[in-house]
C-alpha cells in the first residue's frame, strides 16, 4: 500500500476510515516494528539491516540453514521482502513497513480507540515464548504486544474498536 513518499492520499487512511464505517467490534493490527517508509536511502538500509539481521538470529535457534522449511522461508518470504525494501522506490515497492506509533496516530484520527488485550493471553505467550528461547522478548506497553528478539522489537500487535 503507497504511502506518503509516493503520492499525497494516504491509503492507509482511507482504508482505516472505510473499516471504521463498518462499525466492527474489533480491529486487530500485526505489523513489523521497522521504518522503513519515508527515511533517505542509508537510514532506510540500516533500519532494514538492523531489523532482518534480527530476524535471521531468531530463526538460527531452531532451525539450522540447511534446514528445508528454513531455505523456503527465507527464498519465498524474507529474500523478496528484503530486495523489496532495498532495491525498489516509488510504486514499485510494496513492503512498507510503520512503526506502532505511526499506525497509533492513524487509528485514533480514524475514531477507533484502543482495545486491551488480554492479561492471561499475553501471560501464555510469554510463558511460550521463554521456554522456546531466552532471547524472545514479549512486553506490553501502551495497550500493545511489543515481540523482540534480545534487544530489537520485531513485530507489535494491537487491537482498536
Amino acid at each position: 500500500m503507497l504511502d506518503e513518499s509516493v503520492s499525497t492520499w494516504n491509503h492507509r487512511d482511507g482504508l482505516l476510515r472505510l473499516v471504521k464505517s463498518l462499525s466492527p467490534k474489533v480491529v486487530t493490527l500485526i505489523e513489523q516494528e521497522s521504518n522503513t517508509n519515508t527515511t533517505p536511502f542509508f537510514p532506510h538500509f540500516l533500519e532494514t539491516l538492523d531489523y532482518y539481521t534480527a530476524i535471521f538470529e531468531s530463526i538460527d535457534v531452531k532451525l539450522p540453514r540447511e534446514h528445508k522449511e528454513r531455505i523456503n522461508v527465507e527464498q519465498h518470504c524474507l529474500a523478496g521482502d528484503v530486495v523489496n525494501i532495498i532495491a525498489c522506490e516509488g510504486a514499485a515497492r510494496v513492503e512498507r513497513h510503520e512503526v506502532l506509533g505511526k499506525w497509533r496516530s492513524r487509528f485514533l484520527m480514524a475514531g477507533f480507540m484502543p482495545f486491551p488485550l488480554s492479561p492471561f493471553v499475553n501471560a501464555t505467550i510469554k510463558i511460550l515464548l521463554e521456554s522456546y528461547c531466552k532471547n524472545y522478548r514479549l512486553e506490553e506497553r501502551d495497550g500493545a504486544l511489543y515481540l523482540g528478539w534480545i534487544n530489537r522489537t520485531l513485530v507489535t500487535s494491537s487491537a482498536w474498536h
